[in-house]
């Protein structure tokens, strides 16, 4: 779909790619493991991270205070750090054009 309309894809973000059960801690790849990365080779672009499937990180968004916020040293918070890190240094690689806010300038002989 985006090849289609000409989108340009910043990178591949793993959602939900482990449960963390919120009793024990036991971390479990439930939907199966490597599908981001699979699918961001697949398409030539940066695979961004994987992000925990927790109980944890909804009740806190619905509590108002993200888990970045909330827990900023917990492993689902470091997951959102790392993803975002990756995803900045991906856009500060990415050629600028400009071209459009400028008028068009033609210098002509005579």
């Amino acid at each position: 779909m985006f090849e289609k309309v000409e989108v340009r894809v910043l990178g591949v973000v793993e959602n939900m790619s482990v449960h963390v059960c919120s009793n024990c801690g036991h971390a479990e790849h439930i939907f199966g493991s490597g599908g981001g990365a699979r699918m961001a080779a697949q398409y030539g672009v940066q695979f961004l991270g994987e992000l925990p499937l927790d109980i944890r990180i909804r009740e806190e968004a619905d509590g108002g205070c993200p888990t970045v916020v909330a827990d900023p040293q917990s492993a689902r918070a470091q997951a959102y750090f790392k993803m975002a890190r990756r995803a900045a240094a991906r856009l500060a690689t990415l050629n600028k054009d400009y071209s459009s806010v400028f008028p068009k300038i033609t210098v002509e002989a005579t």
